[in-house]
């Protein structure tokens, strides 16, 4: 059990705090419930303890430099879908992930998609959505793994990945 004010990553809700563990009114008698609030969002969740869902702990500073290091080595996944619905259908399984390392390839494969767009169309409002999310999600986790501001993260990554490209 994560205690109260444990940082955690809850599914595509991203970092949360837990602000408090035990019943809730409209739980299960009994059952004990994480209350979480995401760091950047306006909302209260309420979680069983015993999930199985997606609930885990922010990366470390280490971990969330490392993922950073390797953003160049993380390989685009090739997709060849055109029919809208299809296309769908593949934002929303991949967009569901929380693994840091499977939103980088989610990033760069939509990055390459819009990049690759014949006569440089602007992408569709649903692929956008979907990058914007997992952009989000990505900068806000890694931000509070660093510990700076989320708005700075992408010149943070930047910066790293340039360093290494010097070297």
């Amino acid at each position: 059990m994560y205690p109260i004010g444990a940082t955690l990553v809850y599914g595509r809700n991203g970092v949360c705090r837990v602000r408090d563990v035990g019943e809730i009114k409209t739980g299960e008698p009994g059952r004990l419930y994480y209350t979480l609030e995401p760091l950047f969002q306006k909302e209260t969740i309420y979680i069983p303890v015993d999930t199985k869902g997606p609930l885990r702990a922010v990366l470390t500073r280490e971990e969330a430099e490392e993922l950073v290091r390797s953003i160049p080595e993380v390989q685009v996944e090739a997709v060849n879908l055109s029919s809208l619905p299809a296309l769908s259908r593949y934002y929303q399984q991949a967009g569901r992930t929380s693994d840091c390392r499977e939103l980088v390839r989610f990033i760069k494969t939509l990055r390459a998609r819009r990049s690759r767009r014949a006569g440089g169309g602007r992408p569709g409002n649903l692929e956008e959505r979907y990058l914007h999310q997992a952009e989000e999600q990505l900068q806000g986790e890694l931000s509070v793994a660093l510990g700076i501001p989320r708005e700075d993260v992408p010149g943070y990554i930047e910066t790293v990945i340039g360093a290494a490209a010097a070297c």
